[in-house]
């Protein structure tokens, strides 16, 4: 990459002082050094010190209680720059990439998400080592090539400006030797590269070293060559506990506010549409290349149909002999398969690649396309597993014969029970952390369900804390639709006995038209997206600029990015 007629950065902060939510303070007191177009700063300390908080700090992903962060345009010929031309990167310590998809799959869907010519894959592949790699899915590279993946991602948008927080973290020392070169021909480049470490070798490759005493206090700062002058045994090692007094014996900042931070601003080129489209493809290719993922996904709604033509017996929906105890289990059961197919569906979807949207937020993501991709990905076969299960089992006289609009109405209201689990499923998979947890989950979510959808004990019987409970269950409202659409109240009428018993024991359960389970389910489904919405807002939150897009500049004075 070249740096012809592009405009470096100044990083610098002082005073940086930050509070944790639990009330401790992280940081105390922090000055960084300006680092300017082409250098490098390292900064180190010990494990806990607070170089990770410092690194979201400096790039906005956290505000500081107090100090300022510096971000400034350098321009060698002093002339006016547009704004456009600066762009950020974050590289975080894991290996964040899809490891499902090949290498150049994975950076061509990062490139169109970032709004940038997927065309300058090959090149970046090519300045990282990666171009006999590029068609191996991630997960079978090694340890050092996944790291320079990672940057790869960022190298998409052409920062100008790079934090890395601990790149070489679990290498080996050669292959953490050769990532540090890649770091360095970068900065040559012309780009501003700042790392963290708690690897001393790679500080002897910094222009500028920046310790972090334990306590987030700070540590000494200098070149490495003043740094190990100052060393009492000309080692790094010896200056992880040192912290540097100030006059007062405390930060000398501390009482400075921090500067406000500016309102992200987004490009045309990452549109909401845009960003839903290409979302929407990447899902399509994962399920692609995750084999065992697609075998479930079809093959789950199959098996469970065959389940449920075995367990039901042909003619419960015979009015001239109706067994109506069988077809109120026969409807609870479709009601319920409705329920777990979106539910199956929907728990693995988001914790899987937590860490992943944690990383494009600090991007371009924005939330509603994510989530509408999903919806996008899955409903068409959550669809077609409804309604593969409705003909079966009509085939195979499980259902009522019937008028089409029967059948419609019985499809429509399985489709909304699959899509109102779908939204439960994604908003419970934002809720842990990772597949193992979503897994425990599934039965959590699953007995409710079965207990107060008023099938077994029906809603007039429940007591009082049953009853407010059933309000709650999307399966009630699926289980009544269901029985109104398909006229279990005349049907039982016929039933004799059983069925005037049936009648008098669930009231008025399928009194109501089936409409009105569908406005339930449509609402819940709607409400619980707006909570999935909000969970991944809260536990993957946006910079306060948004990295890669355009930087706010000033014309050389001190400012927040």
């Amino acid at each position: 990459m070249t740096s012809v007629d592009r405009p470096g950065v100044e990083l610098s902060a002082r005073g940086v002082e930050l509070v944790l939510p639990g009330g401790g303070v992280a940081l105390s007191g922090i000055d960084v050094p300006t680092v300017g177009p082409g250098r490098v700063l390292g900064v180190a300390g010990g494990s806990g010190a607070g170089k990770t908080l410092l690194l979201e700090v400096l790039a906005g992903l956290r505000v500081p209680r107090a100090g300022r962060v510096s971000v400034r345009t350098a321009v060698a010929d002093g002339g006016a720059r547009t704004p456009q031309t600066l762009r950020y990167g974050f590289v975080p310590q894991d290996d964040i990439v899809h490891r499902a998809l090949p290498l150049r799959t994975a950076l061509e869907y990062a490139a169109r998400l970032r709004g940038t010519d997927p065309g300058d894959v090959p090149l970046v592949l090519a300045e990282l080592g990666l171009a006999e790699a590029a068609e191996q899915p991630v997960r079978t590279l090694s340890g050092g090539q996944r790291k320079r993946a990672s940057i790869a991602i960022e190298l998409l948008s052409r920062p100008r400006l790079l934090f890395l927080d601990e790149p070489t973290s679990g290498l080996d020392p050669l292959t953490g030797a050769q990532l540090t070169q890649h770091l360095l021909r970068l900065a040559a480049s012309g780009v501003t590269v700042v790392f963290t470490t708690h690897t001393p070798a790679d500080l002897h490759h910094c222009d500028q070293v920046l310790f972090i005493a334990p306590n987030g206090r700070p540590g000494p700062c200098g070149t490495p060559a003043e740094l190990l002058r100052l060393s009492p045994d000309g080692t790094f090692e010896a200056l992880y506990a040192v912290e540097v007094p100030t006059a007062d014996g405390g930060s000398r900042h501390q009482h400075e506010p921090a500067a406000p931070a500016a309102r992200p601003r987004f490009s045309p080129a990452t549109g909401r549409l845009r960003q839903w489209a290409v979302l929407t493809g990447r899902d399509l290719r994962l399920l692609r290349h995750d084999r065992l993922t697609a075998a479930i996904t079809i093959g789950s709604p199959l098996i469970i149909i065959a389940m449920f033509a075995l367990l039901f017996r042909p003619g419960a929906f015979d009015p001239g002999d109706p067994s109506p105890a069988a077809s109120a289990m026969v409807l609870f059961w479709i009601a319920f398969g409705a329920f777990f197919f979106g539910l199956a569906y929907g728990l693995p979807q988001i914790c899987g690649e937590l860490a992943v949207v944690r990383r494009e937020r600090r991007t371009v993501l924005r939330l509603w396309p994510y989530l509408l991709a999903k919806l996008t990905v899955l409903g068409p076969v959550l669809l077609l597993a409804d309604a593969l299960l409705l003909v079966v089992l009509r085939a195979l006289d499980r259902l009522p014969s019937a008028e089409l609009s029967v059948h419609a109405s019985l499809f429509v209201t399985t489709a909304l029970a699959s899509f109102a689990a779908l939204a439960l499923g994604l908003c419970c998979s934002a809720l842990v952390s990772e597949p193992s947890q979503a897994a425990l989950v599934l039965p959590l979510l699953c007995f409710p369900q079965v207990l107060f959808s008023g099938a077994f004990v029906p809603v007039p019987g429940m007591a009082a804390g049953g009853r407010w409970i059933s309000v709650a269950m999307t399966n009630r409202w699926a289980f009544e639709a269901l029985g109104s659409g398909a006229g279990l109240e005349e049907l039982w009428r016929g039933g004799g006995a059983e069925g005037r018993a049936l009648l008098d024991s669930y009231g008025e359960t399928f009194g109501h038209p089936a409409w009105v389970g569908w406005v339930i389910l449509a609402g819940c489904a709607v409400a619980l997206l707006v909570v999935a919405w909000l969970v991944l807002r809260r536990r993957c939150p946006a910079s306060t600029h948004r990295l890669g897009e355009a930087l706010s500049t000033s014309d050389g004075g001190p400012g927040r990015p």
